[in-house]
């Protein structure tokens, strides 16, 4: 049998050879792209559906909630009916909510459609399972930098233009965007994206027996945890940022869409370094590094609040340096996540992205709960602040466990 050192070489559009990376930026990029193109029209749709911004808010914050939720369903199904399959289904579901988004006639409707959007969360779940089916774990950390890297060009120029869509034709345009960039993705993985899960799990049942073997790794609450508060750190972002950029700096939906493209490029940055770096540094070297580095962003930017600089950009300027930690941080422990319990790759993916993503959903509805227009903008970052030195320690224990117990063979689990 063929072993993971092996690595079969990509061929574009042929589903009898590993899946091209372009396909599975695509996948990650159609989920990023769904979560926040039409962030900048949040204030918009408020006013076209008659509710309060804080109702409108949980389009992202229940979003959020929804893929957490659904990364526990969508990493066994994978492990059982393969990740083809199921990327497929999710699109389709996906697609499916989009004209629901399109076609409300309230807000009501409109949050169904979105919490079938969820769907797509897919995206980011089955490319790190696919990339751990088909790569050792001394490459896939490397790989998922790359990934995100690619993928990243997404949330970087997704709201800029979606604020542009918003001006000149409305906030339905963002979703008529992701649905025909939905038809695309489709087409791509039917033809790209063959089947690599070749020892498929016995049954549901059996999938959610395993979890306890997960749960027993101390490094899988490690990674996972690093994953989560470093995650959290940008989903606080996004929960309070359209309100910082709209009610404190008076942005257009456009300019605000600038300002997210700062944080964005600082991830992709942080993705690049990772994809070039990780395998001499390391992963927990990179771990470690990413969170140093986002909090001095936070920093900056407190320390330019101080000094009652009254610049929008002045604001979101430093708050790239968040972006390139994240860049840094999150392939390495999501490798790790998937590389703990290599056979349990699909689950491992599933369970840790729900946790991450779910804890992001609890730091967003936070970071847009604390914001007041009279209290400013210092909540927001407090909130980022205190994440960040809990990412910090979440890296320091899997450092321990790595000291104690020897770090994870990097051509399998431990």
């Amino acid at each position: 049998m063929k072993g993971k050192c092996d690595v079969q070489q990509s061929r574009f559009l042929d589903r009898g050879t590993p899946p091209h990376i372009m396909t599975l930026v695509v996948c990650a990029g159609l989920a990023a792209l769904s979560l926040n193109v039409f962030l900048p029209s949040l204030s918009a749709m408020a006013a076209h559906f008659g509710t309060e911004y804080a109702v409108m808010q949980f389009a992202v914050s229940g979003y959020i909630a929804g893929t957490a939720l659904l990364q526990l369903v969508l990493g066994p199904l994978s492990d059982i009916f393969g990740r083809r399959r199921v990327m497929i289904g999710s699109i389709l579901i996906l697609l499916a909510g989009t004209v629901i988004c399109l076609a409300a006639p309230n807000v009501t409707i409109f949050m169904i459609g979105r919490l079938l959007q969820t769907a797509v969360v897919a995206g980011f779940v089955l490319p790190r399972a696919i990339i751990r089916d088909t790569v050792p774990m001394e490459s896939a950390a490397s790989m998922i930098a790359y990934v995100t890297m690619g993928m990243s060009l997404v949330p970087m120029i997704a709201p800029t233009v979606g604020g542009t869509l918003n001006d000149l034709f409305g906030w339905e345009a963002n979703f008529a965007l992701i649905l025909a960039l939905g038809l695309v993705a489709l087409l791509l993985v039917f033809t790209d994206l063959g089947e690599t899960n070749r020892t498929p799990a016995a049954s549901f049942t059996a999938q959610f027996k395993s979890w306890p073997d997960l749960f027993r790794s101390r490094r899988f609450w490690g990674y996972t945890l690093t994953s989560t508060f470093s995650s959290g750190v940008f989903f606080a972002f996004l929960g309070g940022a359209p309100f910082v950029g709209t009610a404190i700096y008076h942005l257009t939906p456009t300019m605000l869409g600038v300002q997210f493209f700062l944080i964005a490029a600082g991830y992709m940055v942080g993705n690049f370094i990772s994809g070039r770096y990780t395998r001499r540094l390391g992963t927990m070297t990179m771990m470690i590094s990413g969170s140093v580095v986002s909090l001095i962003g936070i920093a900056i930017t407190t320390a330019i609040l101080f000094g009652e600089v009254a610049s929008a950009t002045a604001f979101f300027a430093p708050l790239a340096l968040t972006g390139v930690g994240n860049g840094l941080t999150l392939p390495s422990s999501n490798a790790g996540i998937v590389s703990v319990r290599p056979h349990l790759a699909g689950s491992a993916s599933g369970l840790g992205g729900a946790i991450t993503v779910g804890g992001g959903a609890a730091l967003s509805t936070l970071a847009a709960a604390v914001l007041k227009e009279e209290g400013g903008a210092m909540p927001l970052l407090m909130v980022m602040g205190v994440t960040t030195l809990f990412a910090l320690a979440a890296s320091a224990f899997v450092h321990h466990v790595d000291r104690r117990e020897g770090a994870i063979n990097p051509r399998d689990g431990d």
